[in-house]
């Protein structure tokens, strides 16, 4: 198997956050063999947000820093933990509302794919960046 990085990358729709997550200096976090679990915005996700956007959270790597670790959460937190929960502390410092009532949801954001397994943990993929509330995007 492969880790957190390495998983993603192979599944070849997260290019944009594999971008961001170098680009924000966060990839030892996310191959680092400690347990955890990401919500992994598609890129279709990202191209939801302008493309100004995306490009001044490059330009600030403390916000992009924030933004990405709002998306992990400590432990291996597979799709049968996510039911029986209502929310998960991230990365970031916030806490994730997960509404699993009709599918599953992580704040606003769908749940589109659960338990891509990697070496040091899992990823679900989602259709939406969440967005810390204290982070300003314009």
């Amino acid at each position: 198997m492969a880790d957190i990085v390495e998983t993603a990358t192979q599944a070849e729709s997260f290019k944009t956050l594999l971008t961001l997550v170098e680009a924000a200096g966060l990839v030892d976090v996310l191959k680092n063999p400690e347990t955890k679990t990401v919500f992994a915005p598609t890129d279709e996700a990202f191209a939801k947000i302008p493309a100004t956007t995306v490009a001044s959270l490059m330009d600030d790597t403390e916000k992009l820093k924030r933004i990405l670790m709002y998306h992990v959460v400590a432990g291996d937190v597979r799709s049968d933990d996510l039911i029986q929960i209502d929310e998960a502390p991230t990365f970031e410092g916030s806490v994730l509302a997960i509404d699993s009532s009709d599918g599953v949801k992580v704040n606003d954001a769908k749940v589109l794919k659960q338990d891509i397994l990697a070496d040091n943990g899992v990823i679900h993929v989602i259709d939406t960046v969440l967005m810390p509330a204290l982070v300003a995007v314009e």
